[in-house]
Formats: C-alpha cells, sequence, structure tokens
C-alpha cells in the first residue's frame, strides 16, 4: 500500500475528500490506518503538484466514524495490487459464466422432455376417442 494523503472532510455528495501529494491510480482501492477498506478512487481534481481525490465509500463503512478522523492518513493500492484484483475477478467471471451456461443447458433439457411428454399424452387422448 502506498500512502495517498490526509483525510479533509466528507463531502454533502457522500463523498470522501482527501488531500494528495501524488495521483494515486485509477480506481484504486483506499484504506485507513487499520487497514480497513473504505473505498474507491472516484475522482481526481484540482493543481497537478498537490491534487485532491475524491473517494466513493463503501456501503458498509461508518461516515460518522470518518468525520471524526480528519487529518488521519490514508493508503491506496498498488497497481500491482490493482492488477492482481482485476485477475482474481475476472477469473471469477469466468467461472460464474459457465456455471450459468451449464444450467441453462440442462433446464434446456428438460423442457425438451417435458415437451415430449406432453405431446405423447395429446396423441394418446386423440387415438382414445
Amino acid at each position: 500500500m502506498k500512502h495517498l494523503g490526509n483525510i479533509l472532510h466528507l463531502a454533502n455528495s457522500g463523498k470522501l475528500i482527501v488531500r494528495s501529494e501524488q495521483m494515486p491510480p485509477a480506481h484504486a482501492f483506499v484504506y485507513t490506518n487499520d487497514k480497513q477498506k473504505i473505498g474507491k478512487v472516484y475522482n481526481v481534481f484540482g493543481p497537478v503538484k498537490n491534487p485532491y481525490v475524491a473517494v466513493s465509500l463503501f456501503k458498509s463503512v461508518n461516515r460518522r466514524d470518518l468525520e471524526s478522523r480528519t487529518g488521519e492518513k490514508v493508503y491506496a493500492s498498488t497497481k500491482k495490487e490493482l492488477e492482481k484484483s482485476k485477475a482474481k475477478n475476472s477469473k471469477n467471471r469466468k467461472k460464474s459464466k459457465d456455471k450459468s451456461f451449464k444450467n441453462k443447458n440442462s433446464k434446456d433439457k428438460r423442457s425438451k422432455s417435458n415437451k415430449r411428454k406432453n405431446k405423447s399424452k395429446r396423441f394418446n387422448q386423440k387415438n382414445k376417442r
């Protein structure tokens, strides 16, 4: 983890505003001193040398607790950490897509067999009359 900057305040939009010394990686995860993941880098604005960073907070984060932490240091994940998390996410997505594809095929087979049964029942009923 890399030092991102110091917490300034919580904006009306719900974003946490941090004063940084450098440009953070895009969409990097943001952590507190206790290594608690609190959000992601949403926007970078202001002067190039000392930019402001808007952090979109996760729903599980206690916002009142962050308001009382003004001046504390926050940290951002490095590019290597981001690449690792993206690779894990893409693998998980591929697995879930494969599972859903298998489930769809099995449902199709069941519905075809049900259709065949229904046709045979109809045929038998017509022949009885």
